[in-house]
Parts: structure tokens; sequence; C-alpha cells
């Protein structure tokens, strides 16, 4: 069965830190790369950051740029998204997805619309409060 699993996520006072962990069964990650988008309640889910099969680039949405830091394991077909300098806003269901390395050869992993992510995780919470 192929399926993504998130896992590390938390309850945490601002400022703190997490690591997410994103593990892949029944595929490699090699050829994937892959997304972490989040969904707070009442609000869309959106891409928070991506990075391509062989780790060639990462891109983050501006509000966790210098905050979060996404890597990638491929001989443990992991994905991590390390968190510092949490916020309250930060709350959220935290998920991760893998699309086609073949679909990133002429576009960047954040000009994809989330549908074209073939594999999706279940999500992991994630909750920044005092």
């Amino acid at each position: 069965q192929l399926q993504l699993v998130e896992s590390g996520g938390g309850l945490v006072q601002p400022g703190g830190s997490l690591r997410l962990s994103c593990a892949a069964s029944g595929f490699s990650m090699n050829h994937y790369g892959i997304g972490w988008f989040r969904q707070a309640p009442g609000k869309e889910r959106e891409g928070v950051s991506c990075i391509t099969s062989s780790s060639e680039y990462t891109v983050y949405i501006d509000s966790v740029k210098g905050r979060f830091t996404t890597s990638r394991d491929n001989a443990k077909n992991t994905v991590y998204l390390q968190m510092n300098g949490l916020k309250p806003e930060d709350t959220a269901v935290y998920f991760c997805a893998a699309v086609r390395g073949s679909l990133l050869l002429f576009r960047r992993c954040d000009q994809l619309s989330m549908n074209e992510y073939e594999y999706w995780g279940q999500g992991t919470q994630v909750t920044v409060s005092s």
C-alpha cells in the first residue's frame, strides 16, 4: 500500500520548535518532489514548502522563511520540516504530499496545483499556544 505518514506534531509554546517527519511506505521517494501543506481551522489548505527529489532547491512561503527548513533523506525515505520560532498563526494540521519528479522538469514545485500531488498523508496537528 502506497502511503505517506506524518509525525512529530504536538503542542508547543510560542517561540518553540518542532520537527515534522514525512515517511513513505510502498514506494520510493527518490523520484518525487515533496510538499508540505497546512490547514488551519476555517481556512483553506495552503502550501508551506516544497523540495525537489534530489534537493536541488526548496521553496518556502514568505511567512515561514527563515524559520522553517525542509530537508530530505532519501536513504530513509523520509522528508523533514524543521519549524523554529513557532507562532500561534502556525497552528494548523500539517500534511505532506508527493508529486512525480517529471512534473518538476519545467515548473517549480510551488507552481504546481495541489491536485497534481499524487500521494497525501493523513496530517499531523501542530498547536502553538501558551
